[in-house]
């Protein structure tokens, strides 16, 4: 019987990789993400570093389930990325590739709607069978899942959270090409740019023109402090947080909302500022859902990755 599954988490420098026995993930570790040549020996590294691990535990090979690897871009339900620009890649068929050098069937999902399915499996989730995760780094990444399934879409981009519209009168244009995305406000580097035009805009006082380095976390340490223009421009970011969690709940309904990321550090003040406008805008039916931290952190894809092969 297979008891052992792989959880691979790949990004653009680095490659971690769990090794799960069940839900319990009894190892894990990292190796570095090789973008040389078009990425060419970034499946070849992960397969040789499970055999290796495999090696090391002196694990049968009847008792290996499978692997599950979560990366940086669309995927298509056969287990195609297309276009993973930070790791060199074209069109890559995973499933069959990393199959092939592995020789274990293999699981593939976008990392954020994999990271989502971890927080939902074993994170702050675990309690729940639908759940929205919104992850608030440099970017703003994202997942669906209902009833314990990922939403990823026709083009795998389900879940794309970030990128959805909350000022049409934006100028300034989004990673994407789009303009006034929730990105562009809620995100660590919204924030910041956010809480410059509003320093710009004004002359009300306050701690934040003593910073040299302005960053998420001074905006929400000044906030929990009292000072005045750091509540507005938290409330400003909030806010926009808020109407675009209200507006997905119009249309998946999930038990509940998890915020992760760096942002997410912020910790209860981050919760109440949102929570509060969330309600105002909020369908009546979805007024009540609750809106929670993400735990697993950065081990939340590894979960979600060997969930895929559990399922």
């Amino acid at each position: 019987m297979a008891n052992y599954e792989f959880g691979i988490d790949l990004g653009g420098t680095t490659c971690k990789i769990g090794l799960f026995q069940g839900e319990e993930m009894i190892d894990k570790w990292e190796i570095p993400t090789d973008t040389s040549d078009g990425g060419k020996n970034i499946l070849r590294d992960i397969a040789d570093s499970v055999k290796a691990k495999i090696e090391e535990k002196a694990i049968a090979k009847d008792d290996i389930k499978g692997l599950g690897i979560g990366v940086p871009g669309p995927v298509t339900d056969d287990g195609t990325v297309h276009n993973c620009v930070n790791l060199g890649w074209g069109t890559v068929n995973i499933s069959e590739k990393l199959g092939e050098l592995s020789g274990y069937p293999v699981k593939v999902g976008n990392d954020a709607n994999v990271a989502a399915l971890g927080e939902s499996w074993m994170g702050g989730g675990k309690d729940y069978n639908s759940v929205v995760v919104v992850t608030l780094g440099t970017g703003i990444g994202g997942g669906i899942i209902i009833n314990d399934r990922i939403i990823a879409g026709a083009h795998g981009a389900g879940g794309e959270i970030g990128h959805m519209l909350v000022n049409p009168e934006e100028e300034l244009a989004c990673n994407c090409g789009l303009h006034g995305c929730i990105e562009q406000y809620a995100s660590a580097t919204g924030i910041v740019r956010t809480a410059n035009r509003y320093l710009d805009a004004t002359d009300t006082e306050s701690v934040l023109r003593k910073e040299a380095n302005i960053s998420a976390k001074t905006v929400f340490d000044a906030a929990r402090e009292g000072d005045a223009l750091a509540l507005t421009i938290v409330d400003d970011v909030c806010e926009k947080l808020a109407k675009t969690l209200a507006r997905l709940a119009t249309v998946v309904d999930p038990e509940v909302f998890l915020i992760g990321g760096g942002v997410s550090k912020a910790g209860q003040i981050l919760l109440d500022h949102v929570a509060e406008p969330y309600k105002k805008y909020a369908f009546h039916a979805c007024r009540d859902t609750k809106i929670g931290l993400a735990t697993l952190g950065n081990d939340a894809g590894m979960y979600g990755a060997a969930r895929m092969v559990l399922d």
